[in-house]
């Protein structure tokens, strides 16, 4: 899976996820750290990518668009880092892979994880 890390998410994610067998960027090897959310989302979808963040405004930004890609990957967890929460995402990324990829938003909490499918709002 193809993943671009918001900058909220930290940098040693891309060592995790690529050593898992997925292709993770971090935002700031892409675009300007400044960059609006709206820029990174439409990024990941010219780019076929799934955004993985820590940030609830993402989501809002799948719901008032309707957008149906990309695909939405939000931690909701105090210790975000990949010794801590890794395990939680990888198990989160295998079972839903197939959505992901179809275009989801995917909750990741501490014990259990959630699934929308894209769009979030019917038509």
């Amino acid at each position: 899976m193809k993943i671009v890390l918001d900058m909220n998410i930290p940098q040693s994610w891309v060592n995790f996820l690529n050593s898992k067998g997925h292709t993770a960027k971090h935002w700031r090897q892409i675009g300007d750290i400044r960059a609006e959310d709206t820029e990174i989302m439409e990024w990941a979808r010219v780019n076929e990518y799934t955004v993985f963040t820590h940030d609830l405004d993402f989501g809002s930004l799948l719901y008032s668009t309707n957008a149906n890609k990309p695909s939405v990957i939000q931690l909701r967890m105090a210790d975000i880092v990949p010794e801590v929460a890794g395990n939680s995402v990888l198990e989160a990324l295998d079972k839903v892979s197939n959505e992901i990829q179809e275009g989801a938003l995917v909750i990741i909490d501490p014990n259990k994880h959630r699934i929308r499918l894209l769009p979030l709002r019917a038509n």
